[in-house]
């Protein structure tokens, strides 16, 4: 088997290791609360060993944000494949929202236990800090691409990609405190909507 292919076997099985510990964190999370389960605990709901979890992640928090960073960085590939005449904002959308409905997420709401450990998981540091390096210098380039900007020196490419990122905390945090629950894409979706039309002042009834 040529040495090319090889590697790619190697990284597509370090790929589903990294996902079926992250999906494990996500499971027992679910079902104990992220503060009562343990490296050990995770490592053998994926069946590795304890090294094994640990060559990946340095801990819970960072598994559990791996399954957002990596579909953050799906949305990418998304938008690089969308025609190079749609319109930015609808590109954006598309691209967004492609690898979140791909994992079934808005097809529910939320359970109040889920929404407890997704609210967990935001508000660490380590989520914040895993987020912000995803939504970053590839993007940039990306938008710059799209946009015939530059991506070391024009200020556009920046401004849409923090704005991008500002989308996802906003729909992400309201997300997690609606009472009753609400879908994240139809969230993300009417974010991204309001930001493309300008971002008007909302209407307040009488």
């Amino acid at each position: 088997m040529p040495e090319e292919q090889v590697l790619g076997l190697r990284e597509r099985k370090k790929l589903d290791t990294r996902k079926a510990l992250s999906d494990a964190t996500l499971e027992l999370a679910l079902e104990h609360g992220l503060a009562h389960i343990t490296r050990e605990d995770i490592a053998a709901r994926a069946g590795v060993s304890v090294r094994t979890f640990n060559n990946y992640f340095t801990g819970k928090h960072e598994a559990l944000a791996y399954r957002q960073t990596e579909r953050i960085q799906r949305s990418l590939i998304a938008l690089r494949s969308r025609p190079a005449d749609e319109p930015l904002w609808i590109a954006i959308t598309s691209a967004v929202l492609e690898p979140l409905e791909a994992d079934g997420v808005g097809e529910h709401p939320p359970t109040a236990r889920q929404l407890a450990v997704v609210r967990e998981l935001l508000e660490s540091p380590e989520t914040r800090a895993a987020v912000s390096k995803a939504v970053s210098d590839d993007w940039i380039e990306a938008i710059a691409a799209r946009t015939g900007t530059d991506a070391a020196r024009d200020l556009y490419p920046r401004l849409v990609v923090g704005t991008i990122g500002a989308i996802y905390q906003a729909a992400t945090a309201t997300y997690v405190h609606a009472d009753p629950p609400v879908l994240l894409t139809a969230l993300l979706r009417q974010a991204i909507d309001e930001v493309a039309a300008g971002l008007p002042a909302p209407s307040v009834d009488d």
